[in-house]
């Protein structure tokens, strides 16, 4: 009898092993998380950008920058990745950021007659620029020209 009750489990527990074969276990994948900072339109034509503005009635925010621009760089780490900041701006613009050395952007650069980098931009839903900083800003700066800009398309 324990010989039988022996062969029995090691019967089971054969079978039961192997039962598992073949079987994959995918690991269920992490939510997405929520993006955070000023969100940048994905489009790197400046009319598809305006069409977007002109449906969603806001402004344009454009960021002229280079790869090798240090105070670029800085604005992205400091200013574009502030959460409070971007509400703002993702709230009242269409953000637009143009590498001024690549594709469309160095026409867009030509254009505008970038000369210097960052150069920060709020233009009308026509393209037209209502205020322009050559250089590096802060969110408190920023905001303040953003604010200027609506004024100005309000007072037209």
């Amino acid at each position: 009898m324990k010989q039988f009750f022996f062969i029995a489990v090691v019967a089971f527990f054969t079978f039961a092993c192997n039962s598992t074969k073949g079987v994959v276990v995918k690991p269920i994948p992490e939510p997405e998380p929520e993006p955070t900072g000023v969100q940048f339109t994905d489009s790197d034509k400046l009319m598809d950008v305006l069409e977007i503005a002109k449906a969603s009635n806001k402004l344009v925010f454009v960021d002229f920058y280079t790869t090798w621009c240090l105070p670029c760089k800085l604005m992205d780490e400091d200013v574009f990745s502030d959460e409070e900041f971007a509400i703002y701006m993702n709230d009242n613009f269409i953000n637009f950021k143009v590498n001024a050395e690549k594709g469309n952007g160095a026409n867009l650069a030509l254009l505008y007659q970038i000369a210097a980098y960052p150069t920060l931009l709020f233009l009308d839903e026509e393209g037209n620029i209502l205020v322009q900083k050559i250089g590096a800003a802060y969110q408190t700066e920023l905001r303040k020209m953003g604010e200027e800009a609506k004024r100005l398309v309000v007072a037209n």
